[in-house]
């Protein structure tokens, strides 16, 4: 480095480079830091939580397969388990199958066949909104960052807009009239910007007539001439009409957003 003149007239002598001994860093502290730091930033990715939300559903499925919780309807409920421990064994057994994408129709024939049209009803509505409860956290914590830049579609817009805004109203009708499956309104919602209080709360309230026309179908199955089957199966069978009308007419305005 040429020498620089001061103002005196002399000159200023550069000062020696400090020894790269001195100064470095051993390549395998930064090597290793940086890998750390990388694997930190691609663990918690929107992407990486996704992928770590589908393996959990995947096998929480494979698990239901296993295990087989239809052989309820046929096999009954083991006979060590009674009384309110059983009902709570099976709420949240009822909670966990739900989160695995089991029928909920299906456990709440169970649980009327099991427990009875009261109890079972109890120990249904409580499976229901301790499994809504756990989808939509997962979905919220591992599935929203990376699924909401997805959402571009003219029905998914409206779908989102119509949760995030009017987030009680909206789920208080997906529960009360079939057709949205509970994993879907669970996880849509998740993905939304619906609160945790409106959710549950419509979740519970909503459910009730469809899970109790399920629960007295399931505890009158042998008897399906009583009066109390039959009005459990119109129980069933109206909602289900209405809401294939309320989504007919409902069509046009989805289209024009």
């Amino acid at each position: 480095m040429p020498d620089a003149t001061n103002r005196s007239g002399g000159t200023v002598t550069a000062p020696p480079r400090v020894a790269a001994t001195e100064c470095a860093v051993p390549a395998s502290s930064l090597t290793g830091a940086g890998f750390a730091a990388r694997c930190t930033r691609a663990a918690r990715s929107p992407y990486a939580r996704l992928s770590l939300l589908l393996a959990l559903l995947a096998g929480a499925a494979a698990g239901v397969l296993v295990f087989e919780p239809q052989r309820l309807l046929t096999h009954g409920w083991p006979p060590q388990l009674g009384g309110a421990a059983a009902t709570v064994v099976f709420a949240v057994a009822y909670g966990l199958c739900t989160v695995a994408f089991v029928p909920r129709p299906l456990l709440n024939l169970a649980a009327g066949a099991l427990f009875g049209s009261q109890l079972g009803l109890v120990a249904s509505l409580a499976g229901t909104v301790l499994g809504a409860g756990v989808a939509f956290g997962l979905g919220r914590m591992l599935g929203q960052d990376a699924l909401r830049p997805l959402l571009r579609g003219r029905w998914l817009k409206a779908a989102d807009a119509q949760l995030s805004r009017h987030g009680f109203r909206s789920m208080l009708a997906a529960r009360l009239f079939p057709g949205v499956p509970f994993w879907a309104a669970n996880y849509c919602a998740a993905v939304s910007r619906m609160r945790w209080r409106p959710f549950l709360l419509a979740t519970a309230v909503g459910s009730v007539p469809n899970t109790a026309a399920y629960a007295v179908a399931g505890a009158r199955a042998s008897a399906p001439t009583s009066p109390a089957f039959l009005i459990a199966m119109a129980g069933i069978a109206v909602p289900a009409l209405l809401g294939t009308v309320v989504a007919w007419r409902k069509r046009h305005h989805l289209r024009g957003r």
